[in-house]
């Protein structure tokens, strides 16, 4: 139902204690038992079956692609390709015409060969630990490195997508205009356990109650927290 847009007043942000916040992902976090997890998500719980170069793929693949598209097809190239040497052995037109579906094939193909390279050539086929040595390989920016960081080396990172980066905003926790603020302003008042946990709580509620567009208000199990900031309408 439509709802009554509450400006970002700087009041909010002075009025939020740590136990709400705490209570707020706990919420959530119970209110998702059982519900499937998204595919970054999984293999960051099953690492044992899961390279970091695979994690890697998986992300650059995952851009503006649905998360089951993303499954599927990471599986289907893994069987093939689940390294950089194997990776790069194959021709442009037999990697594109597995990753077809997931949308932008023909840039997605670029950077996962160019990608691969970089990681065989500079770094002995390992992808490396440290932000700074990812983040200097084209095509992979501080998203995809905090999360192979968080996901694959167990680095406290916060993974800042659109999810994490308009939810918190909407609560009234931050106030901030791009996800490198968003990330900074979280570091100072999210307590670290929740750091590598934050984006796989965030992005499915962001994906089924909390949407960018008319979210599901009725239906949120923390409204009573929620200050709503920039919620023209609402359901």
């Amino acid at each position: 139902m439509p709802r009554v847009q509450i400006p970002a007043d700087p009041f909010y942000f002075k009025m939020i204690g740590k136990k709400e916040i705490i209570k707020v992902l706990e919420i959530i976090k119970k209110s998702q038992e059982g519900v499937r997890k998204t595919t970054l998500n999984r293999e960051a719980k099953d690492s044992k079956n899961f390279t970091p170069y695979q994690t890697l793929i998986s992300c650059l693949l995952s851009l503006r692609a649905k998360d089951e598209v993303t499954e599927i097809i990471s599986e289907e190239l893994f069987k093939i390709a689940d390294n950089p040497s194997d990776m790069l052995r194959l021709s442009d037109k037999e990697l594109k015409k597995i990753i077809f579906s997931s949308g932008h094939y023909n840039k997605k193909a670029e950077a996962i060969k160019h990608v691969s390279k970089e990681i065989l050539e500079k770094f002995s086929g390992e992808v490396p630990s440290s932000f700074e040595e990812l983040i200097n390989i084209k095509h992979i920016g501080p998203k995809t490195a905090n999360l192979v960081l968080s996901f694959c080396f167990n680095q406290k990172k916060i993974v800042v997508d659109t999810h994490v980066h308009r939810i918190p905003n909407r609560l009234g926790w931050v106030k901030t205009k791009n996800p490198e603020e968003t990330e900074k302003e979280l570091e100072k008042i999210l307590p670290d356990k929740y750091w590598t946990e934050v984006n796989g709580i965030w992005v499915l509620f962001g994906k089924t109650i909390c949407l960018p567009v008319s979210p599901l208000c009725s239906k949120c199990p923390i409204r009573a927290f929620c200050r709503r900031v920039g919620v023209v309408r609402s359901r």
